[in-house]
């Protein structure tokens, strides 16, 4: 089973590399890791939590104890992300990690975001994700990039300057 990296840990801060190899252990590590964030009652989880440094996460909402409220969706596996439009608009809300037990922060966020991204095939998507959905995969985003809660209420309270 996967060991989620807990905060702290200095891999957290870490960006992560692309994804170049698209094959058979990649599609058996992203089992594992949607296995791993289903035992743990998330609805995102990144690779980087799981202390492997690839640009890939998951957004598999749906509610649960965590989120009561969660919109239903197929869990997506994102590789190598691209943004490529954000909403001007803004929502605040509260956000717990798996990185972060017990917790949750008032974060920024913006309302929808539109990417592009690679399956476990290597075959390039766009779409775009609104609501609570883009919070996740923003969420994802930042870990991928080595941003933690912590230091998004830093870069959000340094935009508003």
């Amino acid at each position: 089973m996967l060991t989620i990296t807990q905060f702290g840990d200095p891999r957290l801060n870490q960006a992560s590399e692309p994804v170049t190899v698209f094959d058979e252990e990649l599609a058996t590590f992203a089992k594992q890791l949607q296995q791993r964030m289903e035992l743990a009652k998330g609805v995102g989880i990144s690779a980087s939590q799981v202390s492997r440094m690839q640009a890939m996460f998951i957004v598999a909402s749906h509610p649960n104890e965590r989120y009561p409220h969660a919109p239903e969706m197929e869990p997506l596996v994102v590789i190598n992300p691209k943004v490529e439009a954000v909403s001007d608009s803004k929502e605040v809300a509260e956000e717990g990690c798996l990185s972060l037990t017990r917790r949750r922060l008032k974060i920024e966020r913006h309302s929808w975001i539109e990417a592009s991204f690679q399956d476990l095939q290597g075959n390039w998507h766009r779409q775009r994700f609104e609501g609570f959905i883009a919070r996740i995969f923003q969420h994802e985003l930042d870990h991928m990039n080595g941003i933690t809660l912590f230091k998004r209420i830093k870069l959000t309270e340094a935009e508003k300057g």
